[in-house]
């Protein structure tokens, strides 16, 4: 998350907005404020269960929120202006950030959003199964649907998919979302009243999820149109423990060949 703070200032974001759950925010804030005080305006949101569900009967058995894209919904307040979404335990990269702060600042619009696209073979690891939004991408670049798959790994050399959807074997060059979303505001009344349809059908099931992606293809489908825009970062994260080596080993290079400082806030 710092590296990912600090690719944001430099590419020229004016304030970062961290959505968290409330049990753990004086802790979070103890750790950020200080660092962070001075070089960008910082916010807080908590994704709470009960956030925008209205009149809605939570069943009784759901005890986590509703998925990423209640998590974006509950930073509606706090954000008016075109603005990038990422997930905070990923690396993104420099480039990424500087293309995304392009698009907001010069094209980003209420009919016209933005992903910055990654190669699904660079994201998977060697540890486990991870789930993707897998993107299909038309001739002129723009997505033309996108879909959150899960269980992917490679098995025996193919890229295998093991939940419900289909197909089951994923090209090996597909692209993939790692939730980098570049967004305008019109975004949160849209994603309001496709949560309320998600609630209607699929809430009384404990392990439904509103993904971004499922807001992202309907607005596709409505005539919204989400480019993809690729980038020359590296992605890494760290999904299971043992990512963990590696993904320090990735960072101390960039460090070694001047990409960032040893130490970021000093």
């Amino acid at each position: 998350m710092d590296y990912s703070i600090y690719d944001a200032i430099r590419a020229g974001f004016g304030k970062v907005v961290f959505i968290i759950r409330k049990d753990f925010a004086a802790d979070f804030q103890e750790i950020f404020e200080p660092k962070l005080k001075g070089r960008i305006d910082i916010d807080y949101v908590y994704q709470e269960l009960e956030a925008f569900t209205g009149d809605y009967k939570i069943p009784a058995d759901r005890k986590k929120p509703w998925g990423t894209a209640h998590a974006v919904l509950c930073a509606k307040d706090a954000i008016n202006e075109p603005f990038s979404v990422i997930n905070a335990d990923d690396f993104y990269g420099h480039d990424a950030f500087e293309r995304a702060s392009s698009f907001l600042k010069t094209e980003c619009s209420e009919k016209l959003y933005s992903i910055i696209g990654y190669d699904l073979l660079k994201t998977l690891s060697e540890h486990g199964t991870v789930n993707r939004g897998v993107c299909q991408v038309d001739s002129k670049g723009n997505l033309s649907s996108i879909a959150e798959r899960i269980n992917i790994a490679d098995v025996n050399g193919k890229i295998i998919c093991d939940d419900e959807l289909e197909p089951k074997e994923l090209p090996r060059k597909t692209h993939v979302s790692m939730n980098f979303w570049n967004f305008h505001p019109s975004i949160f009344p849209y994603t309001l009243q496709q949560f309320n349809d998600f609630l209607a059908e699929q809430g009384d099931k404990p392990k439904s999820e509103f993904f971004i992606p499922i807001v992202a293809d309907q607005f596709i489908k409505e005539g919204g149109v989400i480019r993809v825009i690729p980038t020359s970062s590296q992605w890494f994260g760290v999904t299971y423990k043992e990512d963990a080596p590696a993904v320090e080993k990735s960072l101390n290079a960039l460090v070694k060949a001047g990409e960032y400082p040893e130490r970021l806030w000093s």
